[in-house]
């Protein structure tokens, strides 16, 4: 395996054929181009600034909602895309973060997935990532804290709006469920990107693993948090189909493309494009499934790599 596990040691190169064909730089960001702070180092915006010079394209792929872009905003040049939410939306970062493309989580599969986790592992709690907004159950750790955050139960969250115009007040009246219910203020109007199901216990590939095995048939599950947190998509969705459909379109290859990467929501990533990276700091999963190795994220890793590209054309 040639790898790179010290920091002061130069990465590996690219293939040299590979160097001549690269058209796109897909980037994961948490763990891998942004630093622990959350910053981006100014050798790497020089490096992402240069290779759009050269006419590579470059994508950020992430378990981020469009809101959270604003730490990247202003390093992407060219096309201005990202992958967000694990590959459940396109945004378009030169307009506001708007979302121009999603791939939804259906809501009977999300309420199938809710229902298996609370009865595989009492104690998960739940978060709803909508295209405006999340909003979680009161045992969910607010890890983001949102003032605009709708608390409840996870049923509830995921409920549709109720078509009230097409219902008498006395069926109104009379109409019983289980579930209340859902107003416009938890935005059941918008579309589900992402489930997230809390564990305050167990261990996080555990959890992992055991989703997988009792919802896995409704979602797609992965995760890229050290705590037991886990990002639900809907089936198939994930950060190497939206990426791979987005280069299709530009007739772009896997063989074109240069990936970086360091948690398992990045495996399908790194798998598909023709040349891949795991970060120094990397899953121990994604060090083992990749070949290539670069330096952490907090000493440039990505920019490293992208210098070596740059260099050998």
């Amino acid at each position: 395996m040639d790898s790179v596990t010290d920091a002061s040691a130069e990465p590996p190169q690219a293939p040299r054929s590979a160097e001549k064909t690269i058209r796109l730089i897909a980037t994961d960001l948490d763990g891998t181009l942004l630093r622990d702070d959350k910053t981006v180092s100014s050798r790497t915006i020089a490096a992402l600034a240069a290779a759009e010079r050269a006419g590579i394209e470059v994508f950020f792929v992430t378990g981020r909602p469009a809101r959270w872009m604003d730490v990247v905003s202003d390093h992407v040049h060219g096309h201005g895309l990202a992958i967000c939410a694990n590959g459940a939306a396109v945004v378009d970062l030169h307009h506001g973060r708007r979302i121009v493309e999603i791939s939804p989580l259906e809501r009977p599969a999300a309420l199938a997935v809710v229902h298996a986790l609370r009865a595989a592992a009492p104690g998960t709690s739940f978060a709803v990532e909508r295209t405006g907004g999340i909003n979680y159950e009161p045992e969910y750790p607010p890890f983001q804290l949102d003032p605009a955050a709708v608390i409840a139960p996870a049923e509830k969250l995921l409920a549709e709006l109720s078509p009230e115009h097409s219902r008498s007040p006395l069926e109104q009246e009379g109409a019983g469920a289980e579930v209340p219910p859902a107003s416009e203020d938890i935005g059941a109007d918008q579309p589900v990107l992402k489930l997230l199901a809390h564990h305050p216990d167990l261990d996080p590939d555990a959890f992992l693993e055991l989703a997988r095995a009792r919802a896995g048939a409704h979602a797609s599950f992965t995760r890229s948090s050290p705590t037991a947190l886990l990002e639900i998509s809907g089936p198939g969705v994930s950060k190497a189909g939206t990426l791979a459909r987005c280069c299709a379109q530009r007739g772009i290859g896997p063989d074109q493309v240069v990936a970086f990467g360091d948690m398992p929501n990045d495996l399908e990533m790194l798998a598909w494009a023709g040349t891949s990276y795991a970060m120094a700091n990397a899953h121990p999963d994604v060090l083992a499934a990749t070949a290539l190795h670069t330096h952490g994220n907090n000493e440039d890793g990505v920019a490293a790599v992208i210098e070596r590209i740059l260099d050998g054309r």
